[in-house]
Order: C-alpha cells, then structure tokens, then sequence
C-alpha cells in the first residue's frame, strides 16, 4: 500500500499566490515587518512595501506592455531582494514567472526565452549585454528588458523596474485573478536534465500554495516571526539562487507568508556566510550538501560566533551521516535533511527537528497531502525495506512539462504519479532514504552501487576535501567500474601510493561489488550545479577524454 503522511493536514486556501499571501485574514505579523534585507547595502523591504511595489510593478506592465493573463516574465538575474515584488507584481497582472539562472550563456537563455514564450525580460546591469543579446535573437523589444537591483543605467537607456509603474490613471487597471489555481500557471521553472535541454517545468499556483501550507504544517509552529535572539523573530540566510525551486518556495514564499526575515546574499560566499551568521544572529539556514561539507572541514569557520543558528535544513542532493555527525561534533550546529524536486513544487519530504540526530541519512517524514511508493523497474510496488524508485502524488505535482506531451506522458501515471527517478526505500517508522538517482547507479556486474553513498564514506577521510563517484565501462572486464574523482586536502600528494591508500581505506568499509575498481584521479574541483548537484556528465566526459588519451598514446 502507498505510503501517506503523519504530519497534520492544513487546509490548502482555493485561491491563487496573490489571494493567499496579500489578502489573508490571518497573518501572524504587521505590515511594518522587515521581510527582505539586503546585508551588504542595508536596504530592506517591509510586508507593506513588498506589497506596495508589487501592484504597482503589476499596474505599469498593464499599462506599458498591454500584460495579458498567461503572458510570462522571465527573470535572469542572481538573487536580489527586488525578486519578490516583481515575481508578485506579474503575478498581479496574471502573468507567468519564469526564472533563469544567470550563468546562462545568451544561447541557453535564448533557448529558455523562446520555449517560455517570455514577453519580457528582468535582469541586473552586470548581465544586461547577455539579456539584450537573447532578446534580440528572439523578437523581445529591447524596451521590454529592464534592470532591478542597486546599478542603473547611467545612460538612461534601460529602464529600472521602478520606472515601470503606471502613475497616471492607475485607478482603472485591476488585479487579475487566476481563474482556476489548480490549472493556471505561476511559474515556469527550467530543470537541469543530465541530457539535452532543460525542461520548462509548469508549476500551478495550487502547487506553490499547497507547498507552502505543507512546509508550515512540516515545521509546525519551529519558526516563528517573533522573539529569538533579536526580539525581531526567525531569520534565515538566503544564498540559494532564487531561480531554483528550492529558494523559491523555501525562501521567498515561506518567509512572506510566515512572517520571516529573509536575509539576501546574491550568491555563496564562506567568509560572508559565517560573518552574517554571527552579526544578525541568522537562526536558520537552508543548506546544501556542498556548503555542509565546508562548514565541516574549513578554517575560516573557527573564527566566527554561529551558535544563533538552531537548525539547517539540507536539501538538493544526498547528505551523509558522516557530514551531518561532522559538523554537529565541530560547530554543534544540528542539521536535518530534507527532498524535492522541481516537479514537487518542491518539498516533498523533510525530517522533523526533533528526530535530526536519530534518523541522520533519512531525508524524513511524508509531507501532508501526499501518498508515495517505492517501485521496482518492472513497475511493481516494493515492501517496506526493498529498494525502488520513489513515485509521488500531491497537490503539489505539477501539471507538466511545458511544450512536451512524450516527457509529461513518461514521467506521469494516468492516476497522478510523478516517477521521481530517485531511488531508495523507507522503513518501518515512515522515514524515507533516497540513495541515488536511477540513471546514476552503477552497475557493476549486475549489482547496483550508488555513487552518493560512496561519495558519503569517501568524504570522511581526513586527506579528502570533496570527491565525485561515476562508473566508467571497462571493455576488459565488460562493466562499468566505480572511479573516484578526489580534490585532496593540502599535504596528499597525488601519488599512485596516496590514489591506493583511499582505494584500501574505502574496500575495507564496502561491499565487495562497490570498491573503486575503476581507481582514483586527482582533480582541483568537483564540477556542481548551483543547487549543489554533482555534474557526473561532465566528469564521465573528461573519463571518455582520458581513455581516449591512452589509446592514442598506444598508437
């Protein structure tokens, strides 16, 4: 039988992300709350002024760029405490957000702008010559690409979104309201395949609603938008881009309709990370595998004060027992895990706060509103314990990949199951474990090994600063072969000695089947998506590059 929730079932409002956020009755704080703030140029936005802004960035897309219902927005921009008033502002005239990561080269935006169908486009002026490039080559006027943040154009050429509120008449342009919120879309989301083009992934505002109640029922009155170190409530660090689904919903919804404050880093910085931690005592951090990783092992953390923190919350790829025990034995700091995925609006899972330290690995408990199981390859459902892929059905599934029937049709059951593509089991408690993606298990000789659970162990050596695990095919023995990709700790010397010495270390901890037969190579850094992902793809070109080497080298 599936899998459903313990944790309590609050009611999911029938209404769409403006309705449930700016016109709810029963909002825990005043309109003068600091929600958004900027810790390197101090300015903030309160409820009110988020609100404020939101409509009147919503008037001026009415009455500048005729804004129809369904139009999309597309945002190219790290993160920016701007973000919050122009993703409600579109939604205000009845648009679609559609977030890009600001990495893009202009040809993968170009192809982001062209799918989504944007009718305009919202970056900051570091990345105005890439956003007015793709505008170009897709037909979007390059009045309708504007800047937000601190930088203007000097020249006046590009307009700040500021510009864009309609003062004259304003009186006759009203919200438009999402017709159906279960069918009509708010966001429009671009995953990271591990082949080809991103897939626009069509987020309801039902989803992102339903998400947001299951996260509140989830944390259950933990954070609070009162008392703390400060008096002035939880606060929590934002470093997670702002265009991945996790910062989306786990940030900038969760912290308005809680009542948070949302401290805004554009991007991950160590030394800033720790500083802010300790000047505006941060309570809460969403984390990343990576970011555990090194808070567990760098120096620079032992000179700052983060004992305001009371709990991290990771998510975005596995974390390891061996990283969570690491840093709570270093800086005493707990941190739970937690799992979803772009198609979940996200958060599907997490573990609640007080069984962190008992069910380290798992990724926890049900959220409310769902029913999953474990299936095996040929579609049959697992029993607590076997290891499958974990199929999800919820309120918070999305309607489905936007201009692909064939991939909405194979990642979706006639009856509403979205095959995740994750693999693992849960146990007899109800906590779930995810232990690796299905395309990633390497399969040796028949067995399964999943990387992320070598990559856990092998981590924990002391002479490892990070490591990647991939199976290369091995034409002599007709197999693939688990290899590891380490970045060493200063004094390993790189040396066939030092390769042989983690591949003893790590056979005398695993099964037969998942020791690296396929050997050690030495890198500077492990290749990552922002969210944290390991991009094995990349690694798995560089192995082909390196046999491709050796045959030649025998020529």
């Amino acid at each position: 039988m599936p899998s459903e929730s313990t944790y309590p079932n609050l009611p999911i409002p029938d209404v769409d992300l403006w309705a449930f956020l700016f016109e709810r009755k029963d909002r825990p704080y005043g309109d003068d709350k600091v929600i958004y703030f900027d810790p390197y140029t101090k300015r903030s936005y309160t409820y009110a002024q988020v609100r404020d802004a939101a409509i009147n960035f919503g008037k001026g897309l009415k009455a500048l760029w005729d804004w129809q219902k369904g139009d999309v927005l597309a945002l190219y921009t790290p993160n920016c405490i701007d973000t919050p008033a122009i993703t409600w502002g579109c939604h205000w005239a009845g648009g679609i957000l559609s977030p890009a990561n600001p990495n893009y080269t202009v040809e993968e935006l170009v192809f982001q702008l062209k799918d989504s169908g944007a009718k305009g486009l919202v970056t900051q002026m570091p990345y105005i010559k890439n956003a007015q490039e793709a505008a170009k080559t897709v037909g979007i006027p390059l009045d309708r690409v504007v800047v937000m943040g601190d930088q203007k154009d000097p020249s006046y050429q590009v307009k700040h979104f500021t510009s864009i509120v309609n003062t004259a008449g304003s009186s006759k342009w009203r919200r438009t309201k999402a017709t159906n919120p279960a069918e009509d879309l708010a966001f429009l989301v671009y995953s990271s395949g591990t082949t080809g083009h991103p897939k626009g992934v069509m987020l309801t505002h039902r989803n992102i609603v339903a998400n947001t109640m299951m996260i509140k029922a989830a944390e259950a009155g933990r954070l609070q938008p009162t008392g703390g170190p400060t008096g002035e409530g939880d606060k929590l660090l934002a470093f997670l881009p702002f265009f991945h689904i996790y910062g989306l919903t786990c940030l900038i919804h969760q912290s308005l309709y809680t009542g948070l404050q949302l401290v805004v880093m554009p991007k991950f910085d160590l030394e800033d990370f720790c500083k802010f931690i300790q000047e505006l005592k941060i309570t809460f951090a969403y984390v990343v595998p990576p970011i555990v990783l090194l808070l567990s092992k760098h120096p620079s953390v032992s000179k700052y004060d983060l004992t305001s923190i009371r709990m991290m919350n990771s998510g975005a790829a596995p974390l390891t027992r061996e990283l969570v025990e690491a840093v709570h034995s270093r800086l005493k700091i707990p941190v739970k895990q937690g799992y979803g995925l772009s198609e979940t609006s996200p958060t599907t899972h997490t573990q609640p706060w007080e069984d962190w330290d008992k069910t380290i690995g798992s990724v926890g408990k049900l959220l409310p509103y769902q029913t999953a199981k474990y299936m095996s390859p040929e579609e049959e459902e697992m029993s607590v314990g076997e290891v499958g892929e974990l199929w999800i059905k919820g309120p918070n599934v999305f309607k489905g990949y936007l201009n692909n029937p064939d991939g909405t049709a194979h990642a979706k059951t006639a009856d509403g199951y979205f095959k995740t593509g994750d693999v693992g089991y849960q146990d007899k408690d109800g906590n779930f474990f995810i232990t690796d993606r299905v395309k990633e298990l390497i399969k040796y000789k028949g067995f399964q090994v999943p990387p992320a659970e070598l990559e856990g162990i092998l981590v924990a050596h002391p002479k490892i600063n990070d490591v990647a695990v991939i199976g290369v095919y091995s034409k002599d023995e007709a197999t693939e072969l688990p290899r590891a990709y380490v970045v060493p700790k200063d004094g390993l010397g790189k040396t066939d000695q030092d390769a042989k010495e983690i591949v003893d270390w790590l056979t005398a901890k695993v099964a037969h089947h998942k020791r690296l037969r396929g050997g050690v190579r030495w890198v500077d850094e492990i290749p990552k998506s922002v969210s944290g992902k390991i991009l094995r793809r990349m690694l798995k070109v560089k192995a082909q590059e390196e046999e491709e080497g050796k045959v030649k080298a025998k020529l």
